[in-house]
């Protein structure tokens, strides 16, 4: 068995051959890796990317994802079709603006619905300069997007490029949740008038749930399922008891593990374990009355990413647990729950890179999107 020291040795040398291409076919890397619980191999299902940010599985095996560049690819047959999908929205592709998630509508053979996250620029009429975190459905017919519809935009607009958050999960009554970050300030994020440092609850077609927590409320906008979020960049369900899942960048620590409750209030910036980046002091409070704990944080801060459940049987060691991308210290997370408690945790494949995307496919293996180097990996288990 190889360390997986050299394993990442292997992975950025194919990184640095494949830099300047376009995706590449598929390598292979096939040594077995140990864990506490479970043995398992990394196989590259595709090399020579830049940032991957969302995946998604087809019914019929295919794969989308995108590109934060502003791309959206087919894997079809196991094949990268090297065209870009046609139709993707204008996308403000700078600082960590782009192209982000991907999501199927939960009867996505029925109605053909995908969902997607970017960097939208502004557009006439809009409030404020720069861009903002929309999202928007659209059906795939002859590798082209088409049937396009703008369901929810942020608003106003802001010049900065970061803490866009924009990622997406549907939950087991249909209801689709989207993540808006406070877009690298900390006013206002306490104020229900605005979008900032925001979890959001939508029906399917971007109208507003007449039970939101905030629907009726003066000067509330009436999408916010939950608020005083910093950058909140995982989400998924818990399918056995139907929560959301939320993973949050921190400052400079304090990053958080949240589990997302209809009008609850996580502290951002009144309370936070983390500081500054340069050390000076946001808050001395990390508790106050009306504002929720996270369920674990991390100190110091990992930039925790992609998150999803494992229930597949292929991971039986693995079930019930939440698997974690770090992108500051380039590994995967492994948290074991008792009920909503973490009881246990253990780092993964140390040094493979930014873990940005972490999904279970309907097939039941675990996939990785991952950049520097850019690669799509799956998880075999022995």
């Amino acid at each position: 068995m190889l360390k997986l020291s050299f394993i990442s040795a292997v992975l950025a040398l194919m990184a640095g051959l494949f830099s300047d291409c376009k995706p590449s076919e598929p390598v292979q890397v096939s040594q077995v890796i140990s864990s506490e619980k479970l043995n398992f191999r990394v196989d590259t299902v595709l090399s020579g990317l830049k940032v991957p940010w969302g995946l998604a599985f087809l019914p019929n095996g295919d794969i989308l994802f995108t590109e934060r560049k502003g791309e959206l690819y087919l894997i079809h047959d196991g094949k990268l079709n090297p065209e870009p999908i046609g139709g993707v929205p204008k996308v403000k592709a700078k600082g960590q603006g782009g192209l982000f998630d991907l999501e199927l509508h939960p009867k996505y053979e029925e109605n053909g619905w995908i969902y997607l996250s970017y960097a939208s620029p502004d557009e006439k009429n809009e409030e404020g300069g720069g861009s903002n975190t929309a999202f928007m459905r659209a059906r795939l017919k002859d590798h082209t997007l088409v049937d396009q519809q703008v369901i929810f935009k942020a608003s106003p607009n802001y010049q900065t490029n970061h803490h866009y958050g924009a990622r997406m999960e549907f939950d087991n009554d249909g209801y689709l949740y989207l993540t808006v970050g406070d877009r690298g300030g900390t006013d206002f994020v306490q104020d229900l008038t605005n979008h900032r440092g925001k979890v959001f609850r939508l029906n399917d077609d971007g109208t507003v749930p007449p039970d939101n927590p905030f629907v009726g409320v003066p000067g509330a906008m009436p999408e916010t399922f939950s608020w005083g979020h910093r950058n909140p960049q995982g989400l998924t369900l818990n399918p056995t008891t139907g929560e959301i899942w939320e993973t949050e960048h921190g400052p400079r620590g304090g990053d958080e593990l949240n589990i997302i409750r209809k009008g609850n209030n996580y502290g951002w910036p009144t309370i936070t374990y983390g500081i500054n980046y340069d050390g000076t002091i946001i808050t001395k409070d990390t508790v106050k009355e009306g504002m929720e704990q996270p369920v674990i944080f991390w100190r110091p801060s990992i930039a925790p990413c992609g998150i999803d459940f494992v229930t597949s049987d292929k991971y039986a060691p693995w079930k019930g647990n939440i698997l974690v991308g770090s992108m500051s210290f380039r590994y995967l997370e492994r948290v074991e729950l008792e009920g909503n408690e973490v009881v246990h945790q253990e780092k993964l494949l140390e040094n493979i890179g930014r873990v940005r995307v972490v999904r279970q496919a309907p097939d039941g293996y675990l996939y990785l999107g991952i950049e520097g180097p850019g690669m799509i990996l799956r998880l075999i288990p022995e």
